[in-house]
């Protein structure tokens, strides 16, 4: 990230491009305090750099939000923030729970960012769903999970480069024997960083219904031909 002071400048300096409407519903700028607090979030919370490239670091899945300020207003970030389907007909981005307040400072510093080099990677576009392909396990996996997990659940996938952490291989049966399908199931639907795991790994629950995060638990027992641990029985996910 770039140093507080700087950071400051810029989101001062995004906030005097905002609209005054807008503005009015945020402080006139972010506090070195609030930066480093945002900053820490995008770092051990927030699952943003998963999928998107801050300052030069994440994930090429979503845009790239270096220089967001050059292509987005206040107002249009704070409703891709609150709800990112409603806002993006079509898109893969889950909705990243947060108190209002935090949407709109989040908004700010964003909107802060500097233009930066692009990315050297390449990114490739997610498969759609076919008609009647909402709760195929395979073809949910392939949209929502193998740009990391890769197409065979190996962990190798064309973002997994991108993270600080290896993608957990689905395709591992020593591994995934030892994870109940109550597990798996949470890990989709809230995330890595409710369980204290990455937390790269987005939320899901929020985009996906039950039916189809079980079918995506569903899908990984094949990936690593695999069963839950006899303790945790013999019953579907949830």
């Amino acid at each position: 990230m770039k140093p507080i002071f700087a950071l400051f400048l810029f989101a001062a300096a995004a906030l005097q491009a905002t609209p005054l409407k807008a503005q009015e519903s945020v402080e006139a700028s972010l506090t070195a305090v609030e930066i480093v607090r945002i900053e820490r979030a995008l770092e051990r919370r927030f699952s943003c750099v998963g999928c998107h490239r801050i300052d030069g670091t994440g994930g090429l899945i979503g845009p790239v939000l270096d220089g967001l300020g050059e292509r987005a207003d206040f107002a249009y970030t704070v409703d891709v923030l609150r709800d990112p389907a409603g806002t993006i007909p079509g898109t893969l981005m889950p909705h990243q729970p947060m108190p209002e307040r935090e949407s709109r400072r989040l908004a700010v510093y964003l909107l802060g960012l500097p233009e930066r080099p692009p990315p050297t990677g390449t990114a490739e576009a997610p498969p759609v769903l076919e008609p009647g392909a909402e709760v195929d396990g395979a073809a949910l996996y392939a949209r929502h999970c193998a740009a990391c997990h890769g197409e065979t659940g190996s962990g190798n996938g064309w973002n997994a480069s991108n993270l600080p952490v290896t993608p957990t291989a689905h395709a591992d049966p020593t591994l995934m024997s030892e994870r109940p399908d109550d597990t798996l199931y949470d890990g989709i639907a809230v995330g890595g960083f409710v369980l204290d795991k990455s937390n790269r790994m987005p939320a899901f629950g929020a985009m996906l219904s039950s039916t189809q995060i079980r079918a995506l638990v569903g899908h990984i027992r094949e990936l690593c031909d695999c069963s839950q641990p006899a303790w945790a029985g013999s019953g579907e996910a949830r």
